[in-house]
């Protein structure tokens, strides 16, 4: 496998000459193929070997997001026999998708980098969610690639069109393809959103069939696939790893763990505001430009509502993605953990005022 074939390219070797002019090692250009608890797999132009993170820099990253992922292209030691690798550098990325960790406010968890589009999984069954298509549109997109939304399991739906005109609505501009793994059905447009040395990865929870997806662009059985449980089409969590492949016709493809909790962090404003450009649009024609659409006068998103033309499960869902990344911004940003001190106290020195107003009309 060539590292041209990975997408390796004359900007990337640029950089990585800069990097092995500041370094002291010899070393060596690869791209992370392969994670599985910690454990990291770097393809060089040579072959494929484990590597283990430099001390240096674990040290001197500032945060996880800073650490290797699969996707990452990376500066690597290479030992003479064998023996795992060094990695010492990453190299600058054009995109990284990432979640809040499970059960913790700060943590962030890579899910790949260097991407150029993220296509986000959905079945077309008892777990179809709008809500949470529009959850992974807003982290596709603060990720820097482009989302599609693949809707999954077509095969059980007689006309699967509706479904498709659906999230269309709730995703303007953004590619929503109709496939099923088993009939072939709209496989080869998902190899068109993939041509040869672009990279894309798999977003979506246990059994939505990505696996299976995986395995039909590749023409075999690569990986391991289970069936859902019939009771609620739920999945289990089949694959363990995440797993850069390339596929027959040169698309690059990355699957992983299914996940069912699609946090946001704080920093992914932009992602949230491009998922919902719908609302925003409406927003300008709000007669306050600080309307929080909670009831004001002239707020052209509730006139909206009231009409019929922005359903309020849109809305609602708006409002809980800007109150979770605000949170969350909150929990890592000491300028707003200031600024919102500053807002609770201005509002309580507010409510004191009215409630001293009152007692002396009383």
């Amino acid at each position: 496998m060539s590292l041209e074939s990975l997408g390796w390219g004359p900007e990337l070797a640029q950089v990585f000459s800069r990097v092995v002019e500041s370094s002291s090692f010899s070393l060596v250009p690869g791209r992370v193929v392969r994670q599985e608890r910690g454990l990291l797999s770097v393809q060089t132009a040579e072959r494929v070997l484990l590597a283990r993170t430099a001390g240096r820099l674990l040290h001197n990253a500032p945060g996880t997001e800073s650490l290797p992922t699969v996707g990452d292209w990376v500066a690597l030691q290479v030992p003479p026999g064998t023996g795992d690798g060094m990695l010492h550098a990453v190299l600058p990325r054009k995109s990284l998708l990432l979640r809040r960790g499970v059960g913790r406010e700060r943590d962030a968890q890579l899910i790949a980098a260097n991407l150029d589009v993220v296509l986000l999984v959905a079945g077309l069954d008892q777990n179809f969610n709008p809500r949470r298509i529009e959850r992974a549109l807003a982290m596709a997109w603060s990720s820097g690639a482009s989302p599609a939304v693949l809707l999954s399991k077509a095969d059980l739906m007689e006309d699967a069109s509706s479904a498709v005109q659906e999230v269309e609505s709730l995703a303007p501009g953004v590619p929503v393809l109709a496939l099923s793994a088993w009939t072939g059905e709209g496989l080869d447009a998902v190899r068109a959103l993939l041509p040869p040395g672009k990279t894309g990865a798999l977003l979506g929870s246990s059994g939505v069939g990505k696996s299976t997806l995986v395995n039909q662009l590749l023409g075999e059985e690569r990986l391991a696939t289970q069936e859902v449980r019939p009771e609620d089409d739920k999945g289990r969590h089949t694959t363990t790893n995440r797993e850069l492949f390339l596929l027959p016709h040169g698309g690059l493809l990355i699957d992983g763990p299914g996940m069912r909790e699609l946090g946001l962090l704080g920093d992914e404003e932009e992602g949230v505001e491009q998922t919902f450009t719908d609302i925003l649009e409406l927003a300008e024609g709000c007669r306050f430009r600080d309307c929080g659409h909670q009831g004001e006068p002239g707020c052209a998103v509730r006139a909206a509502v009231q009409s019929g033309t922005l359903p309020p499960e849109r809305l609602a869902s708006y409002e809980k993605l800007r109150r979770e990344q605000a949170f969350h911004a909150r929990q890592t940003s000491p300028a707003a953990q200031h600024a919102h001190r500053r807002f609770e106290r201005d509002r309580t020195l507010v409510g004191w005022e009215v409630s001293r107003a009152k007692r002396r009309r009383d």
